[in-house]
């Protein structure tokens, strides 16, 4: 049974949901480029987990041959998995807020400056890598095949899911025993006595214990320390990454090259400019926060709507394990849905390069659909569905080209910036 065929449909329709009641209200909880942004990290990271699943079968379907016993999957052996799974990841979560590699793992999850359950999607494309790759192979050892581990995981972090509102306030005994959203909202503050508190999902006990629980007393204010200030999903989850390769480069030590990936936040190889180790206070205040802000193209909002929807179920085909779709074919797929996500940040930002990308990806991703549904003999290239590509692919150009494209023309051409050669 694949649980993700029936978690991904309960998490759109609760974020949906929770979205249509947050803009009837007008409360401010969603805002138009953040919502964009988490929703195309979220789409982004679906695609790599393609792979991430590819390397866990394999990986694991070889290290559980040296399990001592092959525990069956029942009802209180999946419990037992459930309790060590939220055990192994609270010290997976706490790790990836302490060393610069699993940080740089972990960080976009936290880059958004505010919380909702699209937060809750606005996944990094590497974290589920690190997470079966350092720490959930011991639960294969201990007899629980990769198919449970695997199916477990994903319902782990379904259960997570729901911490990422605001709606609800606290919950009176529960919160002594479970993870709730109050505790969740601490996690993700950048307030001074939130940073680095309550990494437990499931169980609050494990942060009670280990004196990492913090409860919320203050109205938390939401990101990280050092924002990516950017609307663009590729580089909010490499910004990280980039300084420590930066970092990693300019270092004038070999070992300190590769030390530098393993030791806390905050630490620089020698010879390069030391950190601000003055006391001071780490971390501000819902009242000192400057959000970023950039506005994107005129006319661009229910364009971004749309093609979010559309984008949506282009992943659904990309990732369908039922359909007979080659390892190539899913590869192209992302490929196009990569390059989707880094033009909606750049119509987000009025990026010069935004809509020539965006005009050559609907293009790639129309053209690769069609091409990929004949070969694969669920289409023909007069079927229903290629016509209906065919159509939409079309009429987007034309949005881009004459909604969007000509509207900037005509700004540019009203504040001088153009000549009017009707006029001369």
């Amino acid at each position: 049974m694949n649980v993700y065929a029936f978690i991904t449909p309960a998490v759109l329709l609760l974020l949906f949901l929770e979205l249509f009641y947050c803009v009837k209200k007008k409360n401010g909880m969603y805002t138009f480029q953040d919502t964009i942004t988490n929703m195309g990290t979220g789409i982004g990271n679906q695609c790599v987990n393609l792979a991430v699943a590819f390397f866990v079968y394999k990986w694991y379907g070889w290290l559980f041959q040296f399990a001592p016993i092959q525990i069956q999957a029942t009802w209180y052996s999946l419990l037992i998995l459930l309790l060590l799974q939220d055990f192994i990841f609270y010290w997976f979560h706490r790790v990836g807020h302490t060393i610069n590699i699993f940080w740089a793992a972990h960080m976009p999850h936290h880059s958004s400056e505010e919380l909702n359950l699209s937060v809750g999607i606005r996944a990094s494309f590497t974290q589920r890598l690190f997470q079966f790759l350092f720490f959930d192979w011991v639960l294969v050892l201990i007899g629980f095949s990769p198919e449970m581990v695997y199916a477990m995981a994903a319902i782990h972090l379904f259960i997570a899911y729901w911490h990422h509102t605001q709606l609800i306030k606290k919950l009176g005994w529960f919160e002594k025993y479970f993870v709730t959203p109050s505790h969740h909202r601490v996690h993700h503050g950048v307030n001074p006595q939130y940073i680095d508190k309550n990494f437990s999902e499931f169980l609050i006990i494990w942060d009670k214990i280990f004196g990492t629980f913090e409860e919320e007393h203050e109205e938390v204010c939401y990101g990280i320390t050092h924002p990516p200030r950017t609307w663009d999903p590729i580089y909010i989850n490499f910004q990280y990454w980039k300084q420590l390769w930066d970092d990693a480069v300019a270092a004038p030590y070999f070992i300190d090259k590769f030390k530098l990936w393993f030791m806390p936040l905050g630490w620089r190889p020698r010879g390069l400019a030391e950190m601000d180790v003055s006391p001071k206070r780490i971390g501000y205040t819902k009242n000192e926060q400057v959000k970023y802000d950039a506005k994107g193209f005129d006319n661009s909002s229910y364009y971004l709507i749309f093609q979010m929807l559309v984008g949506l179920a282009f992943l659904v085909i990309t990732i369908n394990m039922d359909l007979p779709l080659s390892p190539i074919d899913r590869m192209v797929l992302s490929g196009g849905i990569f390059m989707m996500i880094m033009a909606w940040g750049g119509l987000l930002e009025r990026k010069t390069w935004a809509m020539p990308l965006e005009i050559f990806r609907l293009l790639f991703m129309g053209i690769s659909m069609i091409v990929v549904l004949k070969n694969t003999g669920l289409a023909d290239w007069t079927s229903w569905s290629s016509i209906l590509i065919g159509f939409i692919v079309g009429i987007s150009i034309l949005f881009v080209s004459f909604k969007i494209q000509y509207g900037v023309y005509e700004k540019r051409m009203a504040n001088g910036e153009i000549l009017n050669t009707e006029t001369i």
